[in-house]
């Protein structure tokens, strides 16, 4: 009875462990329990014979020749995304802005250990994620991931760490895995990434040639080749740059996926009030405006080419090599029905009447080329982002809020989830903010971004910015604060906050030296193993994450003898980390009836403590052993 109160798995989910999951739901015959010789615990694993049975003549071994896109380190990163993290995201409450109201939230860190962590919290429940990730043009910022060697190893090498030790360089053309890395970079977070997306979810990433190549690749494994949207080229610049010895680039491009196309859904460009405008009703129709189109296509159909007769008497047939889109049964029912248009003085060739109150889809069906005169340019772009700094070029080629603002209008819903884990000048924030503004929505932003210093000759550094994400957080609440100010009486219930979180080592000391080698002194180690330095705050949302609490919830906290009570959204989780509570205290944590309920372990003098709470739930809540035993945990 002692381990009646288990432990949570502090943890990030399991990415092998999600995999066997999904795969158990689709073929559980393939699987049996195996019991462990050591430990006596049964677990289930996979039987490859009766899995091969049931793929039939669609397995194979993988000898031979086949079409197959591989890199050196591709192993390594496949493994890296499934291995889970010990990481936690610590709340930065100073730095966030309208903390207890927000919805959105901002994590400063490593965003491959970001992703891992988000997963138990946020797994199928992200609509849209939008990235533009490293170019890999020789210069810029990339993650540095080397899976085979120990971070020591890591860190003497690259000679470039951050306070927590995450590591990081640039990628030069005399890399002789140049390709590789940002290969291995991108495709471990892509596939820890695709795990977050709702079933009907897209992403979006932009990209230029350097690597658009191996990018269409990797999401093609990842995403499934089927699951291709379209290759988007966005017109980046306006003018030619003369000092180019061959070309001078003038787009980049936006791959889109989605996780299923079939469950994908496309809203359209926003009708303007021009496209409107070519719909008339010159005929009084009462089904309001219509626009003619063109009764024949091509190529021509044997059956469908036919003679038609105007109201005029005049005969006409298709033009030469096309036929009517109509048979002679559906064209005259059209025309009886009044959507078939000879002119106004009954002569003219035979069109079908559109309406506009009949379209499909409200939108427009977007088009692969994206003009910047539609969506923006990237010195547009700056000049903009400089306006809001004073002046001052804060970032170099940030993306255009309109197109970002392009891409969640497509087809994100008015409360979506939007996700950039390449975040960098927080143009997903601000894109998102202003399409709520747009449209009345609530979408919630998470972005992500590592804490990339500025240098010291940057604008961003002579403003007072340290980091990328000092000024990112700092365009958020200017951003925010312009969109109010510009329309006051209709965005004041925007959310334009945001909830700031740092990636951080775990909140537990690393016990790993053996009892006999302690102190008498050292043994309150074994009793508490928390950092000195971690709040009650701290613990609350590392709890979250690993139980699969979402990191926007509201939270409330009261005091109960003397012991202080935390409540995340009404009872989806009820913690308490004072020692020695009181029975006051548990009533009180039992009255918001809580779906989970969390202690510090340290809140129990003795055994019997944990027993007696146990017991007190049960009663409280009318619990099962079952329910207690999942729904009371300690840390």
């Amino acid at each position: 009875m002692t381990d009646i109160l288990k432990h949570l798995d502090l943890n990030s989910a399991d990415g092998t462990q999600l995999n066997l999951d999904a795969l158990y739901q689709i073929a559980p015959s393939a699987f049996t329990e195996v019991r462990d010789d050591k430990t006596g615990a049964i677990s289930r694993k996979v039987n490859f014979e009766v899995f091969r049975q049931l793929l039939g003549d669609h397995a194979t071994d993988g000898e031979g020749e086949m079409y197959q896109f591989t890199w050196v380190g591709k192993n390594a990163a496949r493994a890296e995304a499934a291995k889970p993290t010990d990481k936690t995201l610590r709340p930065v409450v100073e730095d966030s802005m309208d903390w207890d109201n927000t919805k959105n939230i901002y994590i400063e860190g490593d965003n491959l250990e970001v992703l891992k962590l988000l997963q138990r919290s946020y797994m199928g429940k992200v609509k849209m994620i939008y990235i533009d990730p490293p170019y890999n043009t020789g210069n810029d910022f990339v993650y540095h991931d080397d899976f085979a060697r120990t971070a020591a190893e890591e860190d003497l090498e690259a000679g470039s760490v951050d306070e927590l030790g995450n590591r990081f360089r640039k990628n030069t053309d005399t890399n002789g895995k140049f390709h590789s890395d940002w290969c291995s970079m991108i495709y471990s977070r892509l596939l820890v990434a695709r795990s977050l997306l709702t079933e009907d979810g897209v992403i979006f990433i932009s990209i230029d040639d350097n690597e658009q190549r191996n990018l269409k690749n990797i999401c093609d494994e990842v995403f499934g080749s089927s699951n291709f949207l379209a290759q988007i080229v966005w017109e980046r610049a306006y003018s030619p740059i003369n000092l180019m010895k061959h070309f001078s680039p003038s787009h980049d491009y936006v791959l889109c996926y989605a996780k299923n196309l079939d469950s994908a859904v496309c809203k359209g460009i926003a009708r303007s009030s021009e496209a409107d405008n070519r719909y008339t009703n010159p005929d009084n129709d009462p089904r309001g405006v219509w626009k003619a189109s063109d009764l024949s296509g091509g190529p021509a159909v044997e059956e469908n080419i036919y003679t038609i007769t105007t109201p005029s008497g005049r005969n006409v047939e298709p033009p030469a090599g096309r036929s009517w889109r109509l048979s002679r049964k559906a064209f005259r029912e059209r025309l009886q029905d009044n959507r078939i248009w000879f002119g106004p003085d009954g002569n003219s060739v035979p069109a079908m009447k559109r309406f506009l109150s009949e379209l499909r889809k409200t939108g427009i069906t977007p088009m692969t080329i994206w003009k910047y005169t539609e969506v923006d340019h990237s010195q547009g772009a700056t000049q903009k982002l400089a306006k809001l700094f004073d002046g001052k070029k804060v970032f170099d080629y940030p993306k255009p809020v309109e197109l970002i603002k392009r891409i969640i209008s497509l087809y994100s819903d008015s409360n979506s989830i939007i996700l950039d884990f390449f975040s960098g000048s927080a143009t997903t924030a601000h894109a998102v903010m202003e399409q709520n503004a747009l449209d009345g929505g609530c979408r919630q932003f998470i972005m992500v971004q590592l804490e990339e210093d500025f240098s010291e000759s940057s604008d961003g550094y002579k403003m007072g910015f340290k980091t990328i994400c000092d000024a990112a957080k700092e365009r958020i609440r200017r951003a925010g604060a312009k969109i109010k100010a510009d329309s006051p009486l209709t965005t004041q219930n925007i959310d334009t906050g945001f909830r700031v979180f740092r990636l951080d080592e775990s909140n537990y000391e690393e016990v790993s030296i053996s009892p006999n080698d302690y102190q008498q002194d050292q043994l309150n180690l074994f009793a508490d193993n928390i950092k000195q330095d971690r709040t009650d705050l701290d613990l609350l949302f590392g709890a979250m994450l690993a139980w699969g609490v979402t990191l926007d919830l509201p939270m409330t906290q009261e005091e109960v003898d003397g012991c202080t009570i935390y409540t995340v959204n009404d009872g989806d989780l009820v913690a308490c980390f004072t020692e020695r509570i009181t029975d006051n205290v548990v009533a009180a944590m039992a009255d918001k009836t809580p779906l989970r309920v969390l202690f510090r372990d340290s809140c129990f003098a003795q055994d019997d403590q944990k027993i007696n709470i146990y017991e007190q739930f049960k009663q409280l809540m009318d619990w099962t052993d079952d329910e207690a035993f999942k729904n009371i945990k300690v840390i």
